[in-house]
C-alpha cells in the first residue's frame, strides 16, 4: 500500500540493496594471514627493533677495527703513551713496517688528546651535575607551575641548539670574556698551596681546557636536567609528605628521600651527559685550541680531544697517499669507543653498588 501511494503521489520508489562487492582474493588472503599471525609479527618486529642498535654498533666497531688494524701494527703500544703527532714526509719515499706502507718518519701518539678528552669532560661534569640536579629539583619542587613550565621549555630549547652555534659563541664571546675578566682574577687570587697550582699561570686568550669544559657543561646540562626532572616528578608524594610530617626541612626531604629514590636514574642521566661530552667535536674544536701533542700545563692552556682531532685532521689526512694517517685516525676512533665502553661499565658498576647501599624511605610500602 505504501509503494502504491508513493507511486501515486510521485514519490521516489525505494532503492534496492546493492549486492556486496567481491574483495580481491589475494588481498583478502594477505589480510587474513596478517591477522592470524599478528602476535608473531609483533614479536619479531620487537626483536628486530631491539637488535638493530646493537647490530649497528657492532658493525661500526668492526669497520673501524678493520680500518685501524694496519695502523695498530705500525704504531704499537707507543700510540697510547706517545706525545708526538708527526705525519712524516708525505712527499718522500714510502717505507714499509710489518708489510704496511706509510710515509717515512711517521710517529703518532694519542696520549695528549686522551688526557684532554678526560680532563675537559671531567670539568664539564663537575660544573653540570650540581647545576642540573639543582635545576631539576627547583622545577619540580620549589617554583610555581607556570614559571617551571617556561623554564622547562627553555631547557629543552637549549638542548636543541646546534653545537656549532655554541662553539661559535664560546670562541667569539665567552672565551675572550673569561680570559679578560675572570681567569686573571682566579689565577692571581688562588692560594699558593699544593693542589691549586693548576689554577695559576698564563691565562691565554680564551681558548683552552677550562673554556672547553664550560662549553661542554653548557651542552650537557639540558640532558641531565631534563632527565632528572622527569625522575623527580615520578617520586610518589607520600614519602615526601611523611618526611615533612616528621619535621624534615625541604633540603632534608630532597637529600634523604627524593634524591636517593632516583639515585640510579641520576647516575644514568650523568652517563648520558658524559657520553655527549666525550664525543663532542665541533664545539670543542672551536674553543680548545686543537693542539695534538701538548698536554695543557694549567687549566687555561690549549689542548685537544679525541673527537676534535678526528674532525680537524681528517681533511689533511687524505694528503697521505698511503692512507696511513686515515688508518691512524680510525685507530684513534677505536680508542674513543673503548673510553666510552669503560665509562659505561664503570657507571653500571656504580649503579649496582649504590642501588644496594640503602633503601629510600617509602620503598616497598
Amino acid at each position: 500500500m505504501a509503494a502504491v501511494s508513493g507511486a501515486a503521489t510521485g514519490g521516489t520508489p525505494p532503492v534496492a540493496a546493492r549486492p556486496p562487492t567481491k574483495r580481491d582474493p589475494l588481498l583478502q588472503r594477505i589480510r587474513s594471514s596478517v591477522w592470524a599471525n599478528e602476535h608473531h609479527l609483533w614479536g619479531w618486529g620487537g626483536r628486530i627493533s631491539a637488535a638493530a642498535p646493537f647490530v649497528a654498533l657492532v658493525l661500526t666497531v668492526l669497520v673501524l677495527a678493520f680500518k685501524a688494524w694496519p695502523a695498530v701494527k705500525v704504531n704499537g703500544a707507543h700510540f697510547l703513551i706517545g706525545t708526538d703527532w708527526k705525519p712524516g714526509s708525505t712527499y718522500g719515499a714510502v717505507t714499509y713496517t710489518n708489510g704496511v706502507p706509510h710515509p717515512l718518519g711517521v710517529s703518532y701518539g694519542a696520549w695528549p688528546v686522551i688526557v684532554g678528552t678526560l680532563e675537559s669532560s671531567g670539568i664539564a661534569l663537575l660544573i653540570a651535575l650540581p647545576i642540573s640536579v639543582g635545576a631539576a629539583f627547583a622545577l619540580t619542587e620549589r617554583l610555581p607551575r607556570w614559571i617551571a613550565e617556561i623554564l622547562r621549555y627553555a631547557v629543552e630549547i637549549l638542548a636543541g641548539v646546534p653545537s656549532v652555534l655554541i662553539g661559535l659563541w664560546g670562541a667569539l664571546t665567552l672565551g675572550p670574556l673569561l680570559a679578560n675578566d675572570v681567569y686573571p682574577f682566579i689565577a692571581n687570587h688562588v692560594p699558593d698551596v699544593a693542589g691549586f697550582s693548576y689554577l695559576k699561570g698564563p691565562v691565554g686568550h680564551g681558548e683552552g681546557l677550562l673554556t672547553s669544559g664550560i662549553v661542554l657543561a653548557l651542552m650537557i646540562i639540558p640532558i641531565i636536567a631534563s632527565t632528572t626532572r622527569t625522575l623527580f616528578a615520578q617520586v610518589p608524594p607520600l614519602p615526601k609528605e611523611g618526611g615533612e610530617a616528621l619535621g624534615m626541612t625541604d633540603w632534608e626531604v630532597g637529600r634523604r628521600i627524593t634524591i636517593p629514590w632516583v639515585r640510579s636514574g641520576i647516575i644514568g642521566a650523568t652517563v648520558l651527559g658524559l657520553g655527549r661530552a666525550l664525543g663532542e667535536t665541533i664545539a670543542v674544536a672551536m674553543v680548545s685550541g686543537s693542539l695534538l701533542a701538548t698536554i695543557s700545563p694549567n687549566v687555561y692552556g690549549t689542548m685537544g680531544t679525541i673527537a676534535a682531532t678526528l674532525v680537524t685532521q681528517l681533511d689533511s689526512a687524505f694528503v697521505d697517499g698511503t692512507g696511513f694517517e686515515v688508518r691512524t685516525l680510525a685507530e684513534l676512533a677505536v680508542v674513543l669507543v673503548l673510553v666510552l665502553l669503560v665509562v659505561n661499565i664503570l657507571a653500571r658498576f656504580i649503579i649496582r653498588r649504590t642501588g644496594n647501599l640503602s633503601v629510600p624511605l617509602g620503598v616497598g610500602v
